[in-house]
């Protein structure tokens, strides 16, 4: 009996480490990968003749990671994928004025780069707190508004300091143009995380 025991508790305890491992390697996984998509996203981007800010698919990356991942692990993505771009990586969408690396992140459009851990924490945290009281579209519509502003406020401050602009010239060139688009990537991404949350737990 003894012998019987030792045998099926040591595949237990020595199965425990490797579970650990699997979980930790997946969730670096996705990480990484989404960090590659939030890159891909960067890059669909169109410059504006009238700013030194491009349009972009950032922020729609940012907070539909937001909505998926969590607070946690969104603010990982997204702390991972700034040092993707200081490291020299072409992650950051296409400078108007030819910057790359740190340069581009201390650049007009580094406010709006820096912004984007917080703003994937705000998104995951204020999306699940408000899932619980409310329908999730509508919490995670809410929660995008609310990190969509923190990108918007740091991106254009950053880029009135960069540019010595008045703050009228600033709001105009750092925000009004992105608010209709913002919108839109806004419904999108609670819309996609909606259904996928829905699909997750009708497969648990």
């Amino acid at each position: 009996m003894t012998t019987i025991t030792r045998q099926t508790v040591q595949p237990l305890s020595a199965g425990k480490p490797q579970s650990t491992l699997q979980r930790v390697a997946l969730r670096t996984g996705t990480v990484v990968l989404a960090t590659a998509f939030i890159a891909v996203c960067a890059h669909v981007a169109l410059p504006l003749p009238f700013s030194l800010v491009p349009l972009t698919l950032q922020t729609f990356a940012v907070l539909l990671i937001g909505f998926t991942f969590g607070p946690r692990m969104a603010g990982t993505t997204l702390v991972l994928y700034l040092a993707e771009g200081v490291c020299g990586l072409p992650v950051f969408a296409p400078s108007t004025l030819g910057l790359t690396g740190m340069a581009q992140l201390m650049g007009p459009t580094g406010g709006y780069l820096l912004a984007y851990p917080l703003a994937a924490v705000c998104a995951g945290f204020v999306g699940i707190r408000l899932a619980r009281n409310m329908p999730r579209m509508a919490a995670y519509c809410i929660a995008g508004v609310c990190a969509t502003c923190i990108v918007l406020a740091q991106g254009a401050s950053w880029l009135g300091a960069y540019t010595h602009a008045s703050a009228s010239v600033s709001l105009m060139q750092g925000v009004v143009p992105f608010l209709p688009g913002e919108a839109v990537k806004i419904l999108a991404a609670a819309g996609i995380a909606s259904a996928w949350t829905r699909l997750r737990k009708n497969a648990a």
